[in-house]
């Protein structure tokens, strides 16, 4: 699969664009105000503990406090460490080695009640997981981690994971020795996916990298007050980099020199056997413009996407999760009407599938297919989405379709859809998405000049509108104006202004 990295870089905003077999896959977007802060470790102060949640809130100098949850706190390494070793005796475990599962791991269970670890004003070490998302502050996490570029180092847990896209089982034994001979005791690797072929010196150079980091943070961490920023992760571009250029992305195309000569250093210092094309960029027209990308970060934020067929599906993100309905719209089909079904939906899986990856959506989510009778049709759909979701990275769990052709699945979030980050919610319609018909702004004028005419005495009444709502007050609605004149013996005037909203009147008697 070809694939490429075209970086749009400003000082006020970057933008990245995953292209694969041309079309736009995966969108990252950065701004200068507004800093991803996943990754980064602070020094913070335990605010409130909360025993009815099993959960913290630690103040890390940022505007809301972060969140911690039991099973990501743990006060010294030391104790930690013992609490592993007393877990061991009641499970066995993870991958591969017998150990206790890592704390983010579903299966881990707190030996002791956040009261027990906690306590408000405690100071302690810790690391953004999840991004501050709508009205919800920041996830955190007492086990630190520092991705490299073939492995993640984890510095208070002792366990070795290897990634599950790494199928060849003696390949995974093969890394697992090595890592096993080469790290140091107490310390945990995760081995990434890229690992898969390389040698025992690219992992090596990795750890070595990694563990100076470590030092380095643990170092400041001694003299720093809190709340405060230890370490700060990789800006999106090195990210994207560093976690995305594989050997399947062989041309990565930037606009800008200093962002070309840090990619070009990176590379070269962690990659250096990597074959890769790298290209500055430097036309006048937009890079974005050139590649032909807007037009698809505009389709990216509308509720409704077409299919080829005719069909549709439409997106509606609330803040508890994702609706996604998939209609025939103008697609009639050739032969009978289950077949017309069910290719509608199978071209909406491809399409859902491509949406969630492109506007990063995250969290539950319902997809309401078109209602099948037969049921091989639906196990078909239910395939074809699981295999439309294996290039996704982020990691998804689907359900079997339902009786009610509904499908519901997770999709992990760590930040922001593109719609939350690029769009906020319309003054208009107050986040509605809809706003009064002009018919029904009509008859709230006819309700309002009834009671200002009952309130206030005068001969004549100026109704001001929006001209779209003049003009129906003048055609299809005059009968209801000519009532309320002869009820109130009062002339009605109506004067449009098209500054008006929609929705917007003013009446004047005088």
């Amino acid at each position: 699969m070809a694939a490429e990295l075209v970086i749009n870089a400003a000082s006020h905003e970057t933008r990245i664009a995953l292209i694969e077999n041309g079309t736009i896959a995966e969108l990252y977007i950065e701004r200068s105000r507004e800093k991803g802060i996943v990754g980064n470790i602070y020094k913070g102060r335990v605010v409130r503990v909360l025993p009815g949640m099993q959960a913290a809130f630690v103040d890390i100098g940022m505007e809301k406090a972060a969140f911690l949850y039991v099973a990501d706190v743990f006060d010294a390494i030391e104790e930690y460490e013992s609490l592993l070793d007393d877990a061991k005796k009641d499970h066995e475990g993870s991958e591969g080695n017998g150990d206790q599962p890592p704390p983010t791991h579903p299966d881990f269970k707190p030996l002791h009640p956040i009261e027990d670890l906690l306590q408000e004003g405690q100071e302690l070490l810790v690391q953004v997981s999840k991004e501050p998302l709508g009205t919800k502050g920041a996830r955190i996490t007492s086990h630190i981690s520092l991705p490299g570029r073939h492995l993640v180092y984890m510095p208070t847990v002792d366990h070795i994971g290897i990634s599950r896209r790494i199928e060849d089982e003696e390949e995974r034994e093969r890394l697992r020795e090595i890592v096993e001979r080469l790290k140091q005791s107490g310390s945990g690797y995760i081995v990434r996916t890229v690992s898969e072929g390389k040698s025992e010196e690219d992992l090596l150079s990795d750890m070595q990298y990694l563990s100076t980091l470590w030092a380095e943070i643990a170092k400041r961490k001694d003299n720093a007050a809190a709340p405060s920023l230890i370490h700060s992760d990789l800006d999106v571009v090195q990210k994207v980099v560093r976690d995305i250029v594989t050997e399947q992305v062989d041309k990565i195309v930037v606009d800008s020199r200093p962002d070309f000569d840090r990619i070009v250093q990176f590379i070269t210092t962690f990659v250096p056997k990597m074959k890769y094309s790298i290209e500055l960029y430097d036309e006048e027209e937009p890079i974005f413009d050139h590649f032909g990308l807007e037009v698809e970060i505009s389709r990216a934020l509308g509720r409704k996407v077409w299919l080829k067929s005719g069909g549709y599906i439409i997106i509606e993100q609330t803040e508890a999760l994702t609706a996604i309905d998939v209609n025939t719209g103008r697609f009639v089909g050739k032969h009978n009407l289950e077949d017309t079904i069910l290719k509608t939906n199978l071209e909406a899986v491809k399409e859902i599938a491509y949406q969630l990856r492109l506007r990063n959506i995250g969290g539950i989510i319902i997809i309401d297919f078109i209602d099948m009778e037969k049921e091989v049709n639906r196990e078909k759909i239910f395939t074809a989405l699981e295999e439309a979701l294996k290039s996704d990275k982020s990691k998804t769990n689907i359900l079997k379709i339902s009786e009610l052709g509904l499908v519901e699945m997770t999709r992990k979030r760590v930040r922001e859809s593109i719609g939350r980050m690029m769009c906020e919610p319309c003054t208009y319609c107050e986040g509605r998405g809809y706003i009064k018909s002009k018919i029904t702004v009509c008859h709230e004028i006819f309700r309002e000049l009834r009671r200002e005419m009952l309130d206030i005495r005068g001969t004549k009444a100026m109704v001001t509108v929006h001209p779209q709502v003049a003009d129906l007050l003048y055609d299809e609605e005059r009968r209801g104006l000519e009532e309320l004149e002869k009820k109130f013996k009062k002339r009605i005037t109506v004067r449009a202004k098209p500054g008006f909203h929609q929705e917007q009147f003013e009446i004047l008697i005088n």
